[in-house]
């Protein structure tokens, strides 16, 4: 897990440091049959090599499909490290607010820190992001799914700082994903709002131009419905972008410590790293709520774009 790449790509393992997790086959035949895959590509391997690379890595049990190696797919269904995150995230954010809902209705006063601290980003996100940029009285029919996108990234933006497991968002696959989310539910609300032939009107500009420059709406008109798809594959790009960026720099900081093992700027290389991805660190949390922050208002407002007339 030297690489930078690695550190964010998705796997199939969970690490821990190699003495929590050790691996002592005296032979490659004690290997267990659910691991031979790894050695079909490494058939020069010697069993303390063996040992040594799979030592600290708690490899996700695959029954319904079959890995080519410990990051990529042969046949079937297999489960990924970010899966079971992201599976961890979605109960961390259920468990939470329906915890928040339940208490609500008991009580008809906020009462308890955790409570207050929810409510006031439940507030927040409804009252300064949703509303403002919807716009209207349909804003609040939205509301659900932007809470949710809000806090899901919130939660794999964050559960990345925690060493072993991953940051989420770091993969485009789950960006692209919210981001089609986004798409769909604006395009429905669209037709639903405008019916299909006034959702497609709506991207012709409405101005009053002579016949002979008819053909200058369609190409506006060409260009709106690209523009649609381009801005919501920067959407998802943005965030993936960001994420990555900071743990690829995260990296980088840590790594120049291991560059320089065995020579005499080993302690002053090390300090320096930890100080500076230490500091890195605060920063991601940061990060974090912005990213979180900007996803779901300019989710918001691709979404009132749709139901209003421009």
């Amino acid at each position: 897990m030297a690489s930078p790449v690695l550190h964010v790509k998705d796997s199939y393992y969970f690490e821990v440091p190699k003495s929590l997790w050790p691996r002592s086959y005296d032979s490659l035949e004690q290997v267990p049959e659910s691991m031979q895959y790894l050695l079909k590509n490494h058939p020069d391997a010697t069993i303390e090599q063996f040992n040594y690379d799979l030592s600290g890595k708690i490899l996700i049990p695959q029954p319904l499909g079959t890995l080519k190696n410990l990051y990529q797919v042969e046949s079937g269904f297999c489960v990924s490290k970010y899966m079971l995150v992201e599976l961890i995230v979605a109960f961390v954010v259920a468990g939470a607010f329906i915890w928040l809902a339940k208490r609500g209705k008991e009580s008809n006063r906020p009462v308890g820190r955790r409570f207050n601290l929810l409510e006031s980003f439940v507030g927040y996100v409804r009252d300064e992001i949703v509303r403002p940029a919807i716009g209207g009285k349909e804003a609040d029919r939205f509301v659900p799914f932007l809470l949710t996108a809000f806090f899901f990234i919130l939660g794999g933006n964050l559960i990345g700082m925690i060493p072993g497991l991953g940051t989420v968002t770091s993969a485009i696959e789950v960006t692209s994903v919210l981001a089609l989310f986004v798409f769909g539910i604006g395009l429905t609300a669209g037709i639903q709002h405008f019916g299909p032939g006034g959702y497609l009107m709506n991207f012709v500009p409405d101005v009053d131009l002579p016949i002979i420059l008819l053909p200058l709406k369609l190409l506006i008109f060409l260009i709106e419905i690209l523009g649609m798809f381009i801005k919501h594959g920067v959407l998802a790009m943005r965030l993936f972008g960001n994420m990555v960026a900071g743990h690829m720099v995260l990296a980088g900081i840590l790594g120049t410590a291991v560059s320089v093992a065995g020579t005499g700027w080993w302690g002053t290389a090390t300090f320096f790293s930890v100080l500076g991805a230490t500091a890195l660190s605060l920063l991601e949390i940061l990060v974090a709520f912005i990213q979180a922050y900007v996803f779901t208002m300019l989710s918001a407002l691709f979404i009132g774009m749709s139901i209003h007339k421009h």
